[in-house]
This record gives structure tokens, sequence and C-alpha cells, in this order.
């Protein structure tokens, strides 16, 4: 039972840092506060009482609907505070209470958050990347991940290697290959995973979505949100990069 209480609170907090979240997402694109004004129905503009915020039970207790004029309100706000949830509980049960659950719940956060603005409205806001970046570097000064001159390192690598393909990208072709936020995205990764996790990240990233979205792109000059895979990159490079690069290295007798 002791065991579970962690696990239980950790879900609260995170379910409760999964709503906060979904405002991050629908109001930074924007460039809007995210502290007012509070949260209304976005048909009637009618503001939502305390308890209709309250993480996933709000949305149960008005059955997906708001109460004034009953316009269907977006699963995305059940959805992400279930799936945060989970990420905080599920760091909590890997690390227990320990520095390194709280640093890898805030990072599969963050790329969350950084994964559905990119879907959504094509951006990355500084809020997730620069700010991401800044709390990586600080946490590298807490046990269980990287040290703070990787932290930095990574950083630096992250920024600069995007921002090379990106000039090289307007040099080849006439246009940037690579936007801003992926840039400043990878700082943050670097931040939190080191040079050896941008890597990674980068390669399983390009892999991605040069699979899923690179035939389309070609044929339609579609813009591709590469900040989905890059986030779903890192997000593998937390969770199994190490043993995925002892695989590899070993299937090419390297190891």
């Amino acid at each position: 039972m002791n065991g579970l209480l962690p696990v239980g609170v950790a879900a609260v907090v995170g379910a409760c840092v999964g709503s906060f979240l979904t405002v991050c997402v629908a109001r930074w694109p924007e460039g809007r506060s995210v502290v007012s004004p509070r949260s209304r129905c976005l048909n009637c503009k009618s503001r939502l009482a305390w308890w209709e915020n309250v993480p996933v039970l709000g949305f149960l207790l008005v059955r997906g609907r708001c109460r004034r004029c009953g316009e269907r309100l977006s699963a995305m706000y059940p959805v992400v505070e279930v799936a945060v949830a989970l990420i905080w509980a599920g760091m909590t049960s890997q690390w227990g209470v320990h520095p390194e659950a709280v640093r890898g719940s805030l990072f599969l956060t963050l790329l969350l958050g950084i994964a559905l603005t990119d879907a959504r409205q094509y951006v990355i806001p500084d809020e997730f990347s620069v700010g991401g970046c800044v709390i990586g570097v600080a946490l590298a000064a807490l046990p269980g991940g990287p040290s703070l001159a990787d932290a930095v390192l990574g950083a630096g690598l992250g920024f600069g290697l995007l921002w090379v393909v990106a000039k090289l990208g307007r040099l080849v072709f006439g246009k940037d290959a690579m936007g801003g936020g992926d840039i400043k995205m990878m700082a943050m990764v670097g931040a939190f995973l080191g040079p050896a996790g941008v890597l990674f990240t980068l390669f399983s990233g390009a892999l991605l979505g040069s699979a899923i979205f690179g035939p389309i792109a070609f044929r339609t000059a579609r813009l591709v949100p590469f900040g989905i895979f890059l986030a779903i990159g890192a997000a593998v490079a937390y969770g199994w990069g190490d043993p995925l690069i002892a695989w590899y290295l070993a299937l090419l007798g390297m190891n």
C-alpha cells in the first residue's frame, strides 16, 4: 500500500499538470496569457465554475458539454489530463520518490506539449523550448540525469546541428529546411538527454518523419510538423536510447 501512495499522488499531480498543459497548448501559440482570463466556453464565452476545471472529473460531470449553451467541449482536455497523469504515475512507479521521476515527468510532459502545438498550429512556443532548456540545465544538478557539463554540451549541440541544417537548406533550396522552433526544441532535448540523446533523437525523428510525411511533403509541398517526430524520437531516446544504441552497435560488430 505504501508503494502505491506515491504513485497515486503522482497521478493526481500529473492530472493537474495536464490540465495546465492544455491551457498552455491553447494559449501560448497565440501569445495569450495562461493566467488570465479564467477558462471559459469558446462558444458562449461564459466562465467555467471552479469544479468544472477539476481534471477529468469536471469534464465527466458536465458530460463533455458547456452547461450554458450545450456546445460540445474538446476531448483534448481529458485525454491530455489522463496522458500526463499516466506519465507522472509511470515515472514514479519506475523511479520511486526520486529526482529522476520528476525530471523524466517534466521532460515527457514538455514533449507532449510540443507535439500538440506543432500538430495543431505548426508552431513550437518558446515557453516549451527555451523554458524547457533552462529547466533541463537546472535539473542537471540533481542525481539521475546527465551531468551539468553534458546538459550544456547537449543543448549547444542540439541547437547547433539544426541551425546548420537550416542554413544549408536556405543555401541549397532557397528556403529554411528547419524551423526556428525545431532548433530551439533540440536545445531543450539536449539539456535533458545530453549529446548522445541529441544524436539519437535526430536520427530516429528524421527516420520516422521521412517515412510518414516525406512522400506527402515532396508531392504537395505541404508543411511538415517535424516537432512531432522529434518529440517521439526524444521520448524513445529517454526510455530506450541506451539499449537500442547498444543493440545497433552489436549488430554492426562494434560492441
